[in-house]
């Protein structure tokens, strides 16, 4: 029996005007299922779009799923929205919307694309359910603009939160509950600046590691629901640590229950397959194009960053966006109007994404996993940029891998490799990725990528990583990598944190652990990262010894550090390197240290001598241990 369906709406005039141009970035306050009072009566008011539909239900447990009694009423304005306040829905019930095409009359059960819960997959579902909490980090959220900024330390650990850790004893994973104490005081106690996470959004497919999004809009109910989230987001800021999220607008899967064919026409996905399928994933790509399609991204993007304190967006498969040939042969892409292979209108939608991002949020970065030589990717857009906030600087991340699993007496006619990336790395504001991409589809773990016998893969990861902490630009590390990982990552199980019951691997956690103090507390590392200011090459070109040297630079003139990378395993004896100014050099890192399983070669105190090298009026005479970086200050 048909049962009643008040009309009610949430959507003002100026509200429809803005979703058909395009320009509502707040759509979660009007779609979804919302818990209200009306007319002395509490209930839920569901909104959802669905253009082309002859007839829209919502169906649930609180009317046995009966696509009868519950008839959504269509708006009169053509925006294609169907909307209905029904009395007696709780929080926690679940539903779905039964959607009647009107091209076929096919009939489709669809979950609700702006839902904040979702049911534990494989079930299907969605939840009613509020945001109301209590939040704890207001001290932090008004700090959070000096933490963020581009001329402080960015040091990211990306979590895979399924597989981080696990509960032994009823072989699950932990809960943000639990996170929010293990995970929280782990990444403290490394030192890292941010953590981000692989994709929270709800998804069904374990495997996919969560880049296959069904609930845009709904933490994954794998670990518990949004309030504990949310706890978990407090406790870290509560820490001083910053959280980011991958975000994933490049393309979705054909689950039946997903955004796909949802009202029976091409409501989401761009209908030219051509555009609007992505042969390497199977799964459909956004039509970037339309005004509402557009809307529903950026509300989702907003959403974070509004309802969860997330202090960045980290967005995946930026190339796969921005051309139209990406991984297409050629007959199976379509150039633009101009007779070019670039997405205009996924260029446009980004540029609008962090023009938005940037306008209503301070203290916030957005960040492009971006492949290619795209131009000004982390310009500002009134610059002619994406206007990204950072880069992934993938094309360091390939050389150093190349370059660290060859044999070191290889190394000498492969200088390039390492060297290469000071090319280019003021022209974008490069992050140097070790991510969760690198380690998996054997590829090996980065311990096993490394040459020579076993002190020498360690002093060769050691050595890597003190690479990576003093190059310019932010840096993030997958986990696992601080533990000395033998084996891939396995997203099915936890990281094998037996492994820190061993000198070597313990020398890995503290090797990285005093790199992100020394990042964190040396201004010369950070203040100039993205500027050709705050490098200066010594020496590039020393093949022979497989030695490289240059300068770190902060803002001040006296603030600047010697960083040498010896990447052979002899030890280099009377080494004389050009410095910039007189006085004495005082090593203040070095990975060859005992306590990290180093064969303890040290420099003490070593005077500046007015003598040329390296074309510098001054010089100092060194030891540069084997497979190993060594930082000094210039006291």
């Amino acid at each position: 029996m048909k049962k009643e369906v008040k009309v009610h709406s949430l959507f003002s005039d100026f509200d429809i005007s803005l979703f058909k141009a395009g320009k509502h970035y707040r759509l979660y306050e009007k779609f979804g299922a919302h818990i209200m009072e009306l007319e002395g009566e509490t209930g839920v008011y569901f909104a959802v779009w669905a253009p082309t539909a002859k007839a829209v239900s919502v169906i649930g447990d609180f009317n046995y799923w009966n696509e009868q009694e519950h008839q959504l009423n269509v708006r009169w304005d053509e925006s294609g929205i169907w909307e209905g306040f029904i009395p007696g829905v709780e929080k926690g019930n679940k539903y779905k919307y039964k959607i009647q095409s009107g091209i076929n009359d096919e009939k489709f059960e669809k979950a609700d694309p702006y839902a904040l819960k979702c049911e534990h997959p494989p079930n299907t579902a969605s939840i009613v359910w509020d945001l109301d909490y209590e939040w704890k980090d207001k001290k932090y959220m008004a700090t959070r603009e000096n933490k963020n900024a581009l001329d402080k330390p960015y040091s990211v650990y990306e979590v895979h939160l399924g597989s981080w850790r696990k509960n032994m004893d009823e072989n699950r994973p932990l809960t943000y509950t639990e996170m929010a104490d293990e995970l929280v005081s782990y990444v403290k106690e490394l030192g890292f600046t941010h953590v981000e996470f692989m994709p929270v959004m709800e998804y069904p497919y374990d495997p996919s590691w969560g880049y296959q999004l069904t609930g845009y809009f709904a933490p994954t109910s794998r670990f518990g629901d949004s309030q504990e989230f949310m706890t978990l987001m407090d406790a870290f800021h509560k820490a001083g640590i910053g959280v980011i999220l991958d975000w994933v607008p490049s393309h979705f899967p054909e689950d039946k229950h997903g955004l796909g064919l949802f009202d029976g026409s091409h409501l989401y996905e761009h209908p030219d397959p051509r555009k609007g399928y992505h042969p390497d994933w199977k799964s459909l790509i956004f039509n970037y194009g339309r005004n509402e399609v557009r809307s529903f991204l950026i509300s989702n993007a907003i959403f974070w960053l509004d309802k969860y304190h997330v202090d960045g967006l980290r967005v995946d498969a930026v190339a796969s966006m921005l051309y139209l040939d990406y991984s297409r042969e050629d007959g199976e892409w379509e150039p633009n109007e101009h007779g070019g292979r670039e997405n205009l209108d996924a260029i446009s939608f980004v540029q609008e994404l962090n023009k938005e991002v940037y306008r209503s949020f301070t203290g916030v970065q957005t960040i492009a996993e971006e492949s290619t030589s795209f131009p000004r990717v982390s310009r500002p857009v009134d610059a002619g940029g994406l206007g990204f906030g950072m880069k992934w600087m993938m094309g360091w991340m390939h050389d150093t891998l190349e370059y660290f699993k060859k044999d070191p007496i290889y190394r000498q006619h492969h200088q390039n490799d390492i060297t290469f990336s000071l090319t280019y790395a003021f022209t974008e504001n490069f992050t140097l990725p070790l991510s969760h991409d690198e380690v998996v589809y054997g590829k090996k773990s980065l311990l096993g990528r490394m040459p020579g016998d076993e002190w020498q893969r360690f002093a060769n990861l050691r050595l890597m990583y003190s690479y990576m902490f003093t190059h310019p630009g932010a840096k993030l590390l997958f986990m696992g990598a601080e533990i000395g990982q033998y084996e891939e990552w396995n997203f099915d199980t936890s990281l094998d944190w037996h492994l820190l019951d061993h000198k070597p691997h313990q020398g890995i956690k503290q090797v990285l652990t005093d790199l992100n103090k020394l990042y964190t507390s040396q201004s010369a590392l950070y203040e100039k990262q993205f500027s050709a200011e705050g490098f200066e090459w010594i020496a590039y070109d020393d093949n022979q010894n497989s030695v490289i040297s240059f300068i770190r630079k902060g803002n001040e003139l006296k603030n600047q550090l010697i960083v040498v990378c010896n990447f052979t395993p002899t030890v280099l004896k009377e080494y004389k390197l050009g410095v910039p100014t007189k006085g004495k050099l005082k090593e203040i890192f070095n990975s060859d240290d005992k306590k990290y399983g180093g064969a303890d070669i040290k420099n003490k105190a070593i005077s500046i001598k007015q003598e040329t090298d390296h074309g510098r009026d001054y010089s100092a005479t060194i030891t540069i241990p084997p497979l190993a970086t060594v930082v000094f200050e210039i006291k």
